[in-house]
């Protein structure tokens, strides 16, 4: 299948070791879309005929056919040979390659009209992106989602500084749940990101409040069009990957 449009709809954002994000622009653009549409297998066009909003259908026509294209470069294979599977706990999604699992893990996160996709080799990961300082009820959420210390950075800051912190930290955190696949089910209070991340670093380790040995890389990829951050697992040097079936 040719896939010489796909490159002009996607840029790279950043890549650290075998972690890379791709960013996607999900602009309206009925030939994109339709080229897109191309690349879905038929439980993923079953999908995209379902959703009833315009928006939703070439958001996840963009996502899902870059997400494929970007795998089948990583895996050097074809996309008829490749499957998403959407795991039956509800977990993440995962690639099956000739019928078995490989090693390459991902993530995807939208906010019209900016998407971003993470794919690692070996390692969960997490991405999270929210476009524009759209209006919420910061004080109120925080009280919900983020920890004593990050309520009260919330809570001092106004106006546009306090849109700006209540975004990133949420996109941090969103990041850490979508890397770790436990959802909302986690309480969030209890994970308070790393002073160092708070007060302006790029980057940070976040340690599970649960089981210490469970450390994650932080980083902010926030622009001036969005807010944006990705968690990486942090595994130990000498784990081994497993490499690609062959079909």
């Amino acid at each position: 299948m040719p896939s010489d449009l796909i490159p002009s709809w996607i840029r790279p954002v950043s890549r650290t070791g075998e972690v890379s994000v791709i960013h996607i622009s999900l602009a309206p653009d009925p030939d994109r879309e339709q080229y897109a549409v191309s690349w879905l297998d038929a439980e993923e066009l079953r999908r995209w005929q379902r959703y009833k909003v315009d928006r939703a259908r070439r958001e996840f026509a963009l996502c899902r056919a870059t997400l494929r294209y970007l795998l089948c470069q990583q895996l050097g294979c074809k996309n008829a040979d490749l499957a998403i599977v959407a795991a039956s706990d509800h977990g993440k999604p995962y690639a099956v390659l000739c019928g078995r699992t490989v090693s390459a893990k991902f993530n995807v996160s939208h906010s019209d009209p900016h998407g971003l996709i993470t794919i690692a080799e070996g390692v969960r990961v997490g991405i999270d992106v929210e476009a524009g300082l759209r209006k919420r009820d910061f004080d109120g959420i925080a009280e919900m989602v983020f920890g004593p210390n990050e309520r009260a950075e919330i809570r001092s800051a106004c106006g546009v500084k306090k849109a700006s912190l209540f975004f990133r930290y949420w996109t941090l955190k969103e990041a850490l749940l979508k890397a770790a696949g436990t959802g909302l089910s986690a309480d969030l209070t209890r994970m308070e990101l790393p002073w160092s991340v708070r007060h302006g670093a790029s980057t940070g380790v976040f340690q599970s409040p649960d089981d210490p040995m469970i450390r994650w890389q932080l980083q902010d990829l926030s622009t001036r069009q969005y807010t944006a951050a990705i968690a990486t697992e942090i595994v130990h040097p000498a784990s081994s990957h497993t490499s690609p079936p062959a079909c």
